[in-house]
């Protein structure tokens, strides 16, 4: 049965609605503002432990029927609810009415995690029954929230550290570029012909890398986003290198790795980091969630190609490749095959 709103104001110590009309008015709103604000609502009777009343929101999560759950109580759930819950129900049963119980719950049921603060508070009614009230909040959608504002704090902070490191550089547009902090397709090539010029002289191999944003899933970024999602990328590049390493913007969504004295296994794990990383950053531009992915394509000098256009022609077409498969790949650059002769 359910039990009727102006019953369950006839709390001890409480001050009780001035009349019918007013405890009836209160039991429909209550209801309604639980409803826009996701709560769970169970009442049970604390002799027989049945439910006597649950909410829409609180049926919807215990997905049983009603009248077992009249009949039986929580016996009727399948599974039973975490131990942690039901200890703490039996704690609340021995606390007097007064003294409500609050406590939060991270915990698995049904094969998926949940976390609640739950409110327990003992009502007596008129008639001498005793029912147990527990108010559910489900925190998840807080830990988004904090989450989402911390990714945007150190956002803030690694721009604001690569702005205080540009300053300190005094910045030549000419040489990075200013969205990115990333060298330009100049200076890199320049590094690409010093770094074969060590390979023809001291032998000292090296790694290439092709990486492109991936487009976006669902709907288009605008200008802004595409900015945002650039500049979180270019701070994944330099946070997965080293300082002896160069990254650079080739054009619009690519870019590029230098990594010296690196061979291709090591400069394939390394990328596929990167790759894993990338796809679980959380970029926030103009209050909007964005993720990405990057397709990449990894070569390098000696053991792909010994010379500079056939290591970035392997690179672009390792690029191509991993973008064909869909993206959000890395991809070995082919070894040409040479027969013995």
């Amino acid at each position: 049965m359910d039990i009727e709103p102006s019953s369950l104001a006839a709390t001890p110590g409480a001050p009780a609605p001035a009349d019918t009309a007013l405890a009836a008015e209160l039991g429909r709103l209550l209801p309604a503002w639980l409803s826009r604000q996701g709560t769970l609502l169970a009442v049970k009777d604390v002799n027989s432990g049945a439910y006597v009343h649950v909410n829409e929101a609180m049926a919807q999560w215990l997905r049983c029927d009603w009248a077992e759950l009249l009949a039986q109580g929580d016996a009727a759930l399948d599974p039973p609810l975490p131990a942690p819950l039901r200890a703490a129900e039996t704690h609340a049963l021995q606390l007097p009415p007064d003294k409500p119980l609050h406590s939060e719950h991270r915990f698995e049921w049904r094969g998926e995690q949940h976390e609640f603060s739950v409110w327990r508070e003992i009502l007596l009614l008129p008639d001498g029954r005793r029912l147990l009230c527990s108010l559910w909040t489900d925190l998840a959608p807080r830990r988004r929230d904090q989450q989402r504002l911390r990714e945007l704090l150190q956002q803030l902070e690694q721009q604001q550290r690569l702005n205080d490191e540009l300053s300190r550089q005094g910045m030549n547009s000419g040489a990075l570029d200013r969205s990115t902090g990333l060298h330009l397709r100049a200076y890199f090539d320049e590094q690409l012909e010093r770094a074969l010029s060590a390979f023809r002289q001291e032998q000292r191999e090296f790694a290439l890398v092709w990486v492109a944003l991936d487009p976006p899933g669902t709907r288009s970024w605008d200008e802004p986003a595409l900015a945002s999602v650039r500049a979180a990328l270019a701070r994944l590049l330099r946070g997965n290198t080293r300082a002896a390493d160069s990254t650079c913007r080739l054009d619009g969504q690519r870019f590029a790795v230098l990594m010296s004295n690196m061979g291709l296994a090591l400069a394939y794990g390394r990328m596929e980091q990167l790759r894993r990383e990338c796809a679980a950053q959380i970029v926030v531009s103009a209050g909007q969630e964005l993720r990405f992915t990057v397709s990449m394509g990894v070569a390098s000098c000696p053991h792909t190609a010994p010379e500079g256009g056939a290591l970035v022609a392997a690179c672009e077409a390792a690029l191509a490749e991993a973008q064909q498969r869909g993206g959000n790949q890395a991809v070995l650059a082919r070894v040409p095959f040479e027969p013995r002769r």
